[in-house]
């Protein structure tokens, strides 16, 4: 029925139970609190802050989503404008707190973990991805200022960022300069305390808006006299409005949109050409060291790399969970077991109920994937001891291109399986399953694609230290698999056996990627893309698995069976469905590349 459609087009309900037993029983909420600035973040508050996330979430952002996809952004005057409702969204957004929460409240943040923020984000993500991107990206921007800003730049600018009053955006993409940066033209002249900026940046994410009275650009250039190549690159911040002394806006400074771009999909997302010193020069300050802007910029990016994860987690739930609303309504066919009666809703056939659990499983892998990585973020950061910060430091870096790659894939695949779910009605777009894909789709493309994730996975992470980081995560999977062989359970056992077997194939796989690297790099740049998918499917095994134990003692105690039932269900769905790609993925990875590089560039 329209009115049906209508609902579950607009209509997001944060998962808070699944999120709560997430953090506090898998990542691990109490280890935190012991942690100094995190005593505040204690179960209850945690509660408190994800019920008011879910209320702004399902309440402002969700109903804003098709308004903004049906609307999308216009240039006038040199001025963005978004979607009806979005400004006012923005300034809930920044009455809540919400910019700021896991922010130093040195500049104004609540200081809450890492782990909070990445509930927080899922929220906003599945509610409207587009609306949520804002906020990623003043995230990105405020800690690459945080770590590398002068004392001056800090004060003068991060209150405002963190606050959400002004936003940061990421300009890197020039016309000839994609992803190989080294290509970059845009230059900077050094004049007194500052330089002036000349060149244009093109995909650049609200790169201009009209949410704030001031945008804070983070800018990849050249100096005069620099070097050739990514050697040569430095960064700078570069605000719309110049800033006065004493924190007031001053003068335009001379940067502008010029176009935006038309897109597939986030279309109340505004893609900006950005034009830099088209007059006289727009006025930058150098953040960092002259030169070092490359190194400076990978703060920001593989900030923004492990939040456009959980861009593919939210846009995933939010498929699922019109996909599953729509199956409990949609009303077609009968049961098998039934040869007359009642027609029955479509979550009764089988091949429904097995793209619904598909969808389901790889959700809830990917969010406990992801909330463990964000303590492993906290806790490089915050742990008492430094071999121990080095540990969880050396876990995130190995981890990011996964969480960015394998979360992003996944999500594309979970929103189309929605539209088939739906049927033909899928294919509508006044149901709502097309945005979803259509967002989706720019996950594993931005921010550096699902091939550059994979080789910046094999190239730099792993050859790095030649596959320390992953031996020991390796070796945290193998304890979890011992307490599953010892369970007295027959779901346990199959996902015991599950998780051998998948550890086993990475190990496999880590193995074959470092003898090859070094013998033929083509061979493993070939199965870059399969080695992290494979690593993305163990993970995601590894913590499914960890949730079944803990399911499973909790349904011996009797609490929440209906919750607890169905989490190790869900389970021993991934372990049986879900995980044997990974053998599979070991045998494509093996195979080398001989095939692929087959042909020369004519044959094709």
């Amino acid at each position: 029925p329209i009115r049906l459609r209508k609902q579950l087009m607009t209509t997001y309900v944060a998962p808070t139970r699944d999120m709560r037993f997430v953090i506090e029983e898998l990542a691990g909420l109490d280890q935190l609190t012991r942690l100094s600035g995190y005593e505040d973040a204690t179960p209850d508050l945690v509660e408190a802050v994800l019920g008011e996330a879910a209320k702004l979430a399902g309440e402002v952002l969700a109903p804003l989503n098709k308004t903004g996809d049906a609307q999308g952004v216009r240039l006038e005057a040199g001025s963005v404008r978004t979607a009806d409702g979005f400004k006012a969204a923005y300034q809930q957004f920044v009455e809540g707190g919400w910019s700021g929460i896991s922010s130093s409240p040195e500049y104004g943040g609540q200081g809450l973990p890492e782990l909070v923020l990445t509930a927080t984000m899922e929220m906003w993500n599945a509610a409207n991805m587009s609306f949520a991107m804002c906020a990623l990206l003043t995230i990105g921007a405020t800690e690459a200022l945080k770590q590398h800003g002068s004392g001056a730049l800090k004060s003068l600018y991060l209150p405002n960022m963190v606050s959400g009053t002004w936003t940061g955006t990421m300009n890197l993409t020039e016309p000839q300069a994609g992803s190989d940066l080294s290509a970059i033209r845009t230059k900077a002249v050094p004049e007194a305390d500052h330089y002036r900026l000349y060149g244009q940046k093109i995909f650049i994410s609200w790169g201009d808006h009209d949410l704030t009275d001031n945008v804070v650009h983070l800018v990849l250039a050249r100096t005069p006299d620099a070097p050739e190549g990514v050697k040569g690159i430095s960064l700078f911040l570069v605000p719309k409005f110049l800033v006065n002394a004493d924190g007031s806006l001053g003068q335009r400074n001379d940067v502008h949109c010029v176009s935006t771009e038309h897109k597939m999909g986030i279309h109340a997302s505004p893609t900006c050409v950005m034009s830099f010193g088209d007059r006289n020069g727009a006025i930058g300050y150098l953040i960092g060291q002259e030169n070092k802007g490359l190194a400076h910029m990978f703060t920001m990016m593989n900030e923004v790399r492990q939040k456009v994860g959980l861009e593919g987690l939210g846009i995933a739930d939010r498929a699922y969970q019109q996909a599953r609303g729509y199956a409990k309504e949609r009303v077609q066919g009968r049961a098998l077991d039934q040869k007359s009666g009642d027609r029955v809703a479509i979550i009764q056939h089988p091949d429904v109920r097995r793209m619904l659990m598909t969808m389901k499983s790889q959700v809830e892998a990917m969010r406990a994937f992801a909330y463990v990585m964000a303590v492993d973020m906290d806790l490089a950061h915050k742990h008492p001891d430094a071999a121990g910060r080095q540990r969880h430091q050396a876990r995130v870096d190995l981890l990011t291109p996964v969480m960015k790659g394998w979360c992003t894939e996944l999500s594309v695949e979970i929103a189309s399986t929605g539209i088939q779910v739906h049927g033909g009605m899928g294919y509508v777009e006044e149901t709502g399953a097309c945005q979803h894909f259509r967002d989706a789709r720019v996950t594993p493309i931005y921010e550096g694609t699902t091939g550059i994730q994979a080789a910046d996975l094999v190239g730099r992470k792993l050859a790095m230290d030649q596959g320390a980081a992953m031996a020991d995560l390796i070796q945290e999977m193998r304890t979890v698999q011992a307490e599953l062989t010892k369970a007295d359970s027959a779901e346990l056992t199959v996902i015991g056996a599950s998780l051998t077997a998948g550890v086993q194939a990475l190990e496999q796989a880590t193995q074959w990627v470092l003898q090859t690297f070094s013998q033929d790099p083509n061979a493993a740049a070939v199965a870059s893309g399969n080695y992290l998918m494979l690593t993305g499917y163990v993970c995601g095994g590894w913590q499914m698995a960890r949730a079944a134990l803990v399911a499973k003692a909790k349904l011996d105690a009797g609490e929440d069976p209906g919750f607890h039932g169905a989490k190790l269900a869900t389970a021993r769905f991934y372990a049986e469905q879900i995980m044997p790609q990974a053998d599979a993925l070991l045998k494509i990875v093996r195979s080398g590349g001989s095939s692929i590089l087959a042909l020369s560039a004519e044959q094709f």
